[in-house]
């Protein structure tokens, strides 16, 4: 009997789904262990070496709704992890910028994150990661 290919296989957001969890599943404890959710972890990777960012801007960063993003900066302020600051530039807007706590907790982890992502790449060469990194950037920053 032969077989046919079946759809989601080639799928690009099916494949990219897949990738996405077999890369991020093993790092998640790591996360988990700091005692930060996945989204808390993204939240401060991204402001980790970042200027502070509008509350929408960090939502788009970090994949999620800006509703949502809302709740968790504010959570997180609570912890001392990021600080809402006012917009110098438009008052009625705020900021979210790390502290020196959340520098702190986030650093570690962005460490283990190389190292995690080394291993994760390890079956590629050289060329191959800086192609892969290259084109996921490239299809990300095309999509509408």
């Amino acid at each position: 009997m032969v077989s046919t290919p079946r759809f989601v296989d080639g799928y690009l957001g099916y494949l990219l789904g897949q990738a996405n969890h077999a890369v991020y599943k093993d790092f998640d404890a790591q996360v988990r262990a700091a005692g930060l959710s996945s989204i808390e972890w993204r939240v401060l990777a991204t402001l980790h070496d970042s200027d502070p960012q509008t509350v929408s801007q960090l939502a788009e960063e970090v994949l999620s709704k800006q509703p949502t993003v809302t709740k968790l900066v504010q959570r997180m302020a609570g912890h001392g992890w990021v600080e809402l600051l006012a917009d110098p530039v438009d008052q009625r807007r705020t900021l979210v910028g790390i502290t020196a706590t959340g520098r702190r907790l986030v650093r570690p982890l962005i460490d283990k994150a190389r190292i995690h992502e080394e291993s994760v790449l390890r079956a590629l060469g050289a060329s191959e990661q800086n192609a892969l990194k290259r084109l996921l950037a490239k299809l990300a920053s095309a999509s509408p």
